[in-house]
């Protein structure tokens, strides 16, 4: 089967090398995986910082949005059965989606949502759950819940907060502050549903303070989180919460103790990486998902369509988003 992978870490995406097209062997289901003829997929940080730091000695296949059709099952599998058309993240631990077939535990596996097309569903998957689990398992807001309080997203315009916006704005009822520090983006984050967007460029209290807020119950710091931790402990209300899931170099948690703040962390990968005993709420919040897109509460964050499934084009994805210019998601659609 067609794939596309890297054989040597740590090169420029520039370089041709840094990502190839390759030929592998056709995979076998385990007894829980399902075998999926991928038809879209999407690029995240993950796939980036992978192809940088991790090294291989065989081609490693990256790739952590799919949507496509089962194509066979595991003799334990329970949830679903061949042609049916699903979307999924994956797991770190395991080949990813940018290859023709993929084996995915049916555990972390969604039907695709009926109202979408491949690549529109392809842009859903990982930050769909990285934002859903944030949300409501790591910050704990219930749905329906937030009166009153204002939730800070840093980094509102890129894929996860695309969703989490949404999520925030129609599943509960907090008050939703978005940051994007350029027209474009502001613009994408106000129709995503932002009551509020201010820029990260200029001092977070400044811009919170023009629209009236003086601090925050919860703060979602999706990029650049050790640029700001100084001004988001300084907007954080007594005993907020902050959430993230980017990689500072260093965080110093003691400047938290003075106002009893609380640090979760989001690592959508963490059930399947353990094969945690909920490990299957990946699937249940993926069908919720699903569901609210197909009654039109959420919409699909897809940015840019970049084509083919193929080494090339991967390396253009990749590019565009190691400039932290794009909006949305990046998807490439077919072989």
């Amino acid at each position: 089967m067609r794939a596309v992978a890297y054989t040597r870490h740590g090169l420029s995406i520039d370089d041709p090398q840094a990502l190839v097209d390759v030929e592998l062997e056709m995979p076998t289901p385990g007894p829980r995986d399902l075998r999926v003829a991928v038809r879209a997929v999407a690029v995240n940080p993950v796939d980036a910082k992978v192809r940088r730091t991790a090294a291989t000695e065989a081609p490693r296949v990256l790739g952590f949005d799919a949507v496509g059709v089962v194509d066979a099952v595991g003799s334990e599998v329970t949830l679903f059965q061949p042609g049916d058309a699903v979307y999924y993240a994956g797991a770190i631990d395991r080949p990813g989606s940018n290859a023709q077939y993929q084996l995915v535990d049916e555990r972390i596996v969604g039907r695709k949502p009926a109202s979408l097309d491949d690549a529109s569903a392809a842009a859903l998957p990982l930050t769909a759950i990285t934002a859903w689990e944030l949300l409501f398992d790591r910050l704990r807001i219930a749905e329906g819940g937030g009166a009153g309080q204002a939730l800070l997203v840093i980094g509102a315009a890129g894929g996860v907060g695309s969703i989490l916006v949404q999520l925030a704005r129609q599943l509960t009822k907090l008050t939703v502050v978005g940051t994007a520090s350029r027209a474009e983006t502001r613009d994408w984050v106000l129709a995503l549903g932002a009551h509020h967007v201010i820029d990260h460029s200029q001092p977070l209290e400044d811009g919170l303070a023009r629209i009236g807020i003086h601090a925050v119950e919860h703060v979602a710091s999706l990029t650049h989180t050790d640029q700001h931790y100084a001004q988001i402990i300084g907007v954080l209300a007594p005993q907020g919460q902050l959430g993230l899931i980017d990689d500072p170099g260093q965080l110093d948690v003691m400047a938290l103790k003075r106002k009893s703040a609380s640090l979760h962390w989001e690592f959508m990968f963490a059930r399947p990486l353990h094969q945690t005993p909920d490990m299957q709420q990946q699937h249940v919040l993926l069908q919720r998902v699903a569901g609210l897109v197909d009654a039109g509460v959420l919409r699909t964050t897809l940015g840019e369509h970049l084509g083919l499934i193929n080494a090339a084009n991967l390396r253009r994805a990749h590019a565009r988003m190691e400039s932290n210019r794009a909006k949305g998601k990046i998807v490439l659609e077919g072989w």
